[in-house]
């Protein structure tokens, strides 16, 4: 479940049995809580506060709020057809105003197949007193089996639109027939629940089974496809970013119309162009952030887990390294949890470890295509929607043109948008009355040998556009000034590990450029998404160590040619090539950055023009040789034919003379008989000779 990259994962305390140590150390280090009351014991009818106890959810909200003030982000559940245990929808509403107001930040319901009606509770919640405005989250189980449904749902008095009930009857004697129908109810509710735009994402409680929830959100385009073996590759038109899909093990305590209609998916609307649903409360402040991060949120999430506060526009940002801390206590992780998945995953078209650059740029093409799930920079698929290359459709092809020519290799990109609608499905964020706007920008790692002439391009024939370029080690580092300096095409080659007093001059002579903004109808312009040169410079030490990560799933294999290859390259790239980003300021230009790159796709053109006339040649030579080959053949099978039919008339023509010599001797004797023997004897022996 963890390549669908859910919004959190819930776990129940001591599930299946386990030990409660190894429950802590499963769930050391979370910040999320789902704060329920419980079931009651088993030898219990009614629940009653044990001695000492929290009498109620609402108490547990208070006593953690209490104890750790912000530090956890607090869930409760909700109940769509009521508690067992409440009377009426009002004193349901009234328990569930009081949890929100202890200081619960998000809703998880429980299950339920009836959405007109849970659409009617939402709309109800939102109604109550002064309004209750956190995220709801719809929970969603997903049908595996007829007798569980009818246990879990029927028989526990939820309601279940007929349609369901006689879908199931029809085909509840064969297991894999109920599944199938369980995904295309499960499709249908997600259809309709996202578009009515009143809910923060979905729930699903698993019970442990990951395959119906993986189909059900590939269905509805939530997700892509992860995994060549899903039988249902459906390509995704929105971005799982955009979506807040969970999953979970157990339901909260269960209480004892027509089909859907058919639609076209709409995304989950965000404030900002990253998720922000289940932040913590301190986080719900933050406006901005360095774009670098774009595609691995969670890392950046840790990184600035002790900031305190959070800037909020481009004037506010502290260039200082130290801000982000180092690595050496936060580590860097890649997306697969074991090493021969990363092997698996990251590897050329057919399989095959990569042993060269070329090899290197066929597994980064393969990713821009949307064939791979990840990269190390990448925890997204590249797909339609937001986030780590979705809404790039149009940019695609030209990134897998980039990736191709053998001395880029792209990891981060976002297309110029000039005054797209913020309801835009693909590219929206914020309030619907508003406008987008995003400058070009791609960040990608560079050979050693193209960068001098990639900057010196830079500063000759685009004026419009500033850019970072950094090595390893940091001894190298290229950068154009702001577009609000005067001499922001006059790029400096500084040592990034210079000293403190040099580091912060070089530093203020740059402000951090803006590259999304929005703007919205009483509201002042919203500036979420920067490119910063400190950050950058944090960044990059994270950049260059998810190399080391990729190379280090080659340890403990058996030594090989191939492993060396492997190893030897991606560290050939950690050591020497450079990390680069480049924004073009002028978001009027729809080209994006792609003008820059224009010589090299030519150059990349002809050389493969080049090397298909070659394979062409050489497919000619080798057709021209078998053809000499054959004819030679043909010509001395003629020959042996020809000196065979010699040799016969040969020794007929001796056998024919002596024949004549016999014949005349015994005509010759007047032996007339003898005469006609040998002529019978004649024939046999010519025959016998022609066989032979």
């Amino acid at each position: 479940m963890c390549h669908l990259s859910p919004e959190f994962v819930d776990i129940t305390w001591g599930a299946g049995g386990s030990r409660p140590a190894a429950t802590l150390e499963v769930v050391s280090n979370v910040q999320k809580v789902l704060a329920l009351r419980g079931d009651p014991p088993s030898d219990q009818k009614s629940w009653t506060p044990c001695k000492d106890g929290l009498p109620s959810a609402t108490a547990l909200v208070r006593h953690i709020r209490a104890t750790h003030g912000d530090y956890f982000g607090i869930g409760v559940a909700a109940y769509p057809e009521l508690h067992p245990e409440s009377p009426t929808l009002e004193r349901d509403l009234y328990y569930l105003k009081q949890k929100i107001d202890a200081g619960a930040e998000f809703i998880v319901t429980q299950l339920f197949f009836d959405v007109p009606q849970f659409l009617d509770w939402v709309r109800e919640v939102r109604r109550y007193g002064v309004g209750i405005e956190v995220p709801i989250v719809p929970g969603l189980m997903p049908i595996q089996t007829y007798t569980g449904f009818r246990k879990n749902v029927v028989d526990a008095g939820l309601s279940v639109p007929q349609w369901i009930l006689d879908g199931l009857e029809a085909v509840k004697e064969d297991e894999a027939a109920v599944r199938q129908f369980g995904v295309e109810v499960g499709v249908k509710m997600v259809k309709e629940l996202v578009e009515s735009g009143l809910v923060s994402g979905v729930h699903f409680y698993t019970f442990n089974l990951e395959t119906s929830t993986r189909l059900i959100l590939e269905g509805t385009g939530l997700v892509t496809c992860p995994s060549p073996s899903s039988s249902q590759q459906q390509p995704s038109s929105s971005d799982s970013s955009n979506s807040v899909a969970s999953t979970s093990t157990t339901p909260p305590p269960p209480s004892p119309s027509s089909a859907p209609k058919q639609s076209t998916l709409s995304v989950i609307r965000k404030d900002k162009p990253w998720r922000t649903h289940f932040l913590p409360h301190r986080r719900r402040e933050e406006h901005q952030r360095p774009i670098f991060w774009a595609n691995r949120p969670k890392s950046y999430i840790s990184r600035t887990d002790t900031w305190h506060q959070f800037p909020s526009a481009a004037n506010q940002w502290q260039r200082s390294l130290d801000k982000y801390g180092s690595l050496e206590g936060y580590g860097v992780g890649i997306k697969y949890p074991t090493a021969a998945e990363a092997r698996l995953h990251w590897s050329k078209n057919g399989g095959g470890q990569p042993r060269r650059v070329e090899d290197l740029s066929e597994v980064f093409q393969r990713y821009w295509r949307g064939e791979l799930q990840t990269l190390p920079w990448c925890d997204h698929p590249c797909r339609a929607g937001g986030g780590s290359g979705g809404e790039m459709e149009s940019y695609r092809d030209r990134l897998v043109e980039l990736n191709g020519v053998g001395c880029y290799l792209a990891i981060n990109s976002q297309p110029v948008v000039n005054g797209v609608k913020s309801d835009d499905k693909v590219l929206g964020w914020g309030p619907s009355s508003g406008y987008i706007y995003q400058k070009a920008f791609l960040e990608f790692f560079v050979s050693p040998d193209q960068l001098p002439i990639l900057i010196n391009r830079l500063e000759t024939h685009f004026p419009n556009y500033t850019y970072n370029a950094i090595n390893h080690s940091g001894s190298t580092f290229f950068h154009s000034s702001s577009p609000k300096s005067k001499s922001r095409c006059r790029s400096k080659h500084t040592n990034a590990n210079a000293d403190k007093d040099d580091k912060e001059e070089e530093e203020e002579e740059e402000e951090p450029n803006t590259v999304t903004w929005g703007v919205f109808l009483n509201h002042e312009i919203v500036q979420p998404t920067i490119v910063e040169r400190s950050s950058f410079l944090a960044w990059k030490d994270e950049a260059f160590a998810l190399w080391d990560q990729w190379a280090q799933c080659f340890e403990g294999e058996t030594e090989s040619d191939s492993t060396r290859e492997t190893r030897k390259v991606l560290d050939e790239v950690r050591e020497k090539w450079c990390l680069m980003n480049i924004v073009n300021n002028d978001y009027h230009q729809p080209t994006g950055v792609f003008d820059l790159f224009e010589e090299d796709f030519v150059r990349a053109a002809k050389a493969r023009e080049a090397d298909a006339k070659v394979v062409v040649a050489e497919a000619s030579g080798v057709s021209q040789v078998l053809e000499t080959k054959e004819a030679a053949g043909v010509e001395e099978e003629e020959e042996r034919a020809m000196r065979r039919k010699e040799e016969e008339e040969d020794g007929s023509n001796v056998f024919s003379n002596a024949l004549a010599a016999v014949v005349v001797a015994a005509a010759a004797a007047g032996s007339h008989g003898v005469c006609q023997g040998l002529a019978v004897e004649n024939v046999a022996l010519t025959e016998a000779s022609c066989s032979a």
